[in-house]
């Protein structure tokens, strides 16, 4: 016997606002599209992502430097794939495409310094990347708490049509200084402690 689940007014909108707009958005953002407070965004945000759950839904709300989309539930990945091709996968936001990038260029990397580079916190991205198999953990930093070196993916250079990591463009010479910042911070404490 089904049973039936009513969503209020205010999820409704804030699910129909998600899939119009079809990239991640900010709660500020789906505040001024909808008229409501911050507060009833979030509680509509915290229905919407209960209910996807409870209902096995195909799609899941899923939240990147507190902005929110729907993407499609990984478990599905494989069948729609035969649908749509790469087109799935490659449905990602701008920040997972900066994140991406960061990991190309300067693995093997920790999440610290993705997130130095970018400026915010990149734990949730990092985590659909290992989800989505663009990214692994391909070993352990020698810093204290020896945290999670990151690497590309074999499906990562499939899905961008690279045969190997050297193939990626080349970077412009402010994106370099930006990821070789750290290394030239660490020789110059390491001069100061000698």
């Amino acid at each position: 016997m089904s049973r039936t689940v009513t969503m209020s007014d205010n999820a409704r909108i804030v699910e129909v606002i998600l899939y119009v707009e079809n990239e991640a958005v900010s709660i500020i953002r789906i505040s001024e599209l909808s008229g409501l407070s911050s507060v009833e965004v979030k509680a509509a945000l915290k229905e919407l992502k209960e209910l996807s759950t409870e209902l096995n839904r195909g799609l899941m709300l899923v939240e990147e430097d507190e902005q929110y989309l729907f993407v499609p539930c990984p478990d599905l990945y494989d069948r729609l794939r035969k649908s749509y091709g790469r087109k799935v996968d490659r449905r990602l936001s701008r920040a997972a495409l900066e994140t991406l990038s960061i990991v190309a260029y300067a693995q093997p990397i920790t999440r610290k310094k993705i997130d130095k580079i970018r400026g915010v916190s990149s734990d949730t991205i990092v985590r659909i990347l290992r989800e989505r198999e663009y990214i692994k953990v391909s070993g352990r930093d020698d810093s204290p708490g020896h945290p999670c070196l990151y690497s590309t993916t074999k499906k990562f250079l499939y899905e961008f049509n690279l045969k190997h990591i050297t193939d990626l463009p080349k970077l412009s010479e402010i994106d370099r200084i930006r990821f070789e910042e750290e290394p030239q911070e660490k020789e110059e404490e390491e001069k100061e402690d000698e």
